[in-house]
């Protein structure tokens, strides 16, 4: 039967041990020795230095207590001993999404954008009192109870229709409030502001009755508007029939009379009338003979 490979060699690497008197696995040995110092110096070497981009604060702390923080550029630490954590002081967003009721009891869902940053002289400070997670420990709850605060003061309507007043004093307080943490917030807008389905019918609904309300007023205003017309014109037609009969005298009168006379004359044809019947005397016919 074969003798297995690694048999055999096993049997060789033993044969060139006892030919050598051991010198072979000591070489060896200290060639791997040499080469792990080696590596150790060199991730060493690299782990004491620290690179703090730009936009960025460093804070080094050595053995859990605060040393100091750094600007940007390269910085020398101690291996093993001493730890970074960087804080961004360029304008951070924070997405917060938060439910709350206005006045008149309406269930609103909302998402804010909180657009903010710390200052380089108070990192030290913020790692100490709120560590590097400060937006979800004070932005996020700081800015949720605010909005809830604020938003119960307003009626859902009002909240719909003079949605910058509520923006603007959101933005107010929540400056105030998270300036005394040593946090800058630049600015909270509302980019998202939904109602139950039902209230925003209601608010349809009642939108298209006053629409239709004022039309209804227009309508009104204008039949008004056209019946003092009317009442005007009539009022002055009467007057000028007022004015008309305190102008008629007696002689305007005779005259009229005389007036019809004349035309009755332009009108006659050369007979005269003849009136027969009853006692009275007859008119003479012109063209009669006489006895």
């Amino acid at each position: 039967m074969e003798k297995d490979f690694f048999e055999e060699l096993q049997e060789q690497l033993k044969a060139l041990k006892q030919r050598q008197g051991g010198g072979m696995e000591k070489d060896l040995s200290g060639k791997i020795l040499a080469g792990m110092i080696g590596l150790f110096a060199v991730m060493f070497f690299f782990s004491a230095y620290f690179i703090v981009r730009p936009g960025e604060v460093a804070v080094k702390t050595r053995l859990g207590k605060i040393v100091d923080s750094y600007d940007e550029g390269i910085h020398f630490k101690v291996p093993f001993l001493e730890d970074i954590t960087r804080f961004s002081i360029q304008i951070q967003r924070a997405d917060i999404k938060s439910q709350a009721f206005s006045k008149d009891l309406q269930t609103m869902n909302t998402h804010l954008v909180v657009n903010h940053r710390i200052q380089k002289d108070t990192v030290v400070s913020i790692f100490r009192n709120l560590g590097p997670n400060y937006v979800n420990s004070i932005v996020d709850p700081t800015v949720q109870e605010i909005f809830k605060s604020i938003a119960a003061k307003f009626s859902a309507e009002k909240i719909i229709g003079e949605r910058e007043d509520l923006v603007a004093e959101i933005n107010r307080e929540c400056k105030e409030r998270l300036k005394t943490k040593e946090i800058i917030v630049t600015d909270i807008s509302v980019v998202d502001l939904d109602f139950t389905d039902q209230f925003l019918k209601a608010v349809e609904d009642k939108q298209v009755a006053e629409q239709q309300a004022k039309m209804a007023e227009k309508l009104v205003e204008k039949s008004k508007k056209e019946a003092e017309s009317q009442i005007a014109k009539a009022k002055g037609e009467a007057e000028s029939l007022r004015l008309q009969r305190e102008q008629v005298t007696s002689q305007m009168i005779e005259l009229r009379k005389v007036e019809a006379q004349l035309k009755a004359i332009e009108k006659w044809n050369g007979v005269l009338p003849q009136y027969t019947g009853g006692e009275a005397v007859p008119f003479i016919s012109v063209g009669a003979k006489t006895r």
